[in-house]
């Protein structure tokens, strides 16, 4: 499906990224692989099943000169770049009386301002080339909020709002922007939560269970398809009912 592409995952080595890059080298795309520290975990990305070729770069996205570092790298491993999947993020939680600034510009570096790191490193070749897919990674948080997470939500607000912008800007030169909002998701992450917390969580969604990483991946590998070529500007909710 994917055997002429090539897929820059940003944040792959857990998660959700780890499970988006997975999904694409199985459906045959050349993968590049992005950890900032977790090298262990990119490797075991790139031993998973699929076709694809697979790299593993290690990028700090929320560095301007680390993001063109691994477009660059990406680039003269694959000959070029066709799909964009900004996932990579971070969090630091606090209430707003207790969160100092650090905690504020840590996220929004790395969960906004990275996205827009790569998309910009990305635009000139995207734009030769007539062609592009760009993903960004959001949350459910982005349309309801979330108590102690006012960094994180504001940085996942702003990604919607620039994934809006660019599909306007981008759209005459056949890239499509959009982005995915994940509800809750069973990762390493969720899974330490205290069960009371997802029982009250769990109460707010409709079909009764919480989500998998392969519902966010088919959706992230649907966008980067030949099918949703006409989908762009879009924030695609995938929450189980959580949020409509």
């Amino acid at each position: 499906m994917f055997s002429d592409k090539t897929v820059i995952v940003t944040g792959a080595s857990s998660g959700i990224g780890a499970a988006i890059a997975k999904r694409f080298k199985n459906l045959g795309a050349n993968v590049v692989v992005n950890y900032r520290k977790n090298q262990a975990g990119a490797m075991e990305v790139l031993k998973s099943a699929g076709s694809g070729e697979a790299i593993a770069v290690q990028a700090d996205i929320a560095k301007f000169d680390e993001a063109k570092q691994l477009v660059d790298q990406a680039i003269e491993a694959f000959g070029r770049v066709d799909i964009l999947i900004n996932n990579a993020g971070i969090t630091a939680d606090n209430l707003m009386l207790r969160m100092d600034e650090g905690a504020f510009d840590r996220v929004i570096a790395t969960n906004l301002k990275g996205a827009w790191n790569m998309t910009r490193h990305m635009t000139q070749p995207f734009f030769k080339q007539r062609y592009g897919r760009i993903i960004n990674i959001s949350s459910v948080v982005a349309s309801i909020g979330n108590a102690g997470q006012a960094n994180y939500v504001a940085a996942k607000a702003g990604l919607e709002g620039m994934t809006k912008s660019l599909a306007k800007e981008f759209g005459k030169r056949n890239i499509t922007v959009n982005a995915v909002a994940p509800g809750f998701i069973e990762t390493a992450m969720t899974s330490a939560l205290p069960d009371d917390i997802k029982k009250t969580y769990l109460a707010t969604i409709p079909l009764n269970r919480f989500g998998s990483v392969d519902d966010v991946s088919d959706i992230v590998c649907f966008l980067a398809s030949d099918q949703a070529s006409y989908i762009t500007g879009q924030i695609i909710h995938v929450n189980g009912g959580m949020v409509g």
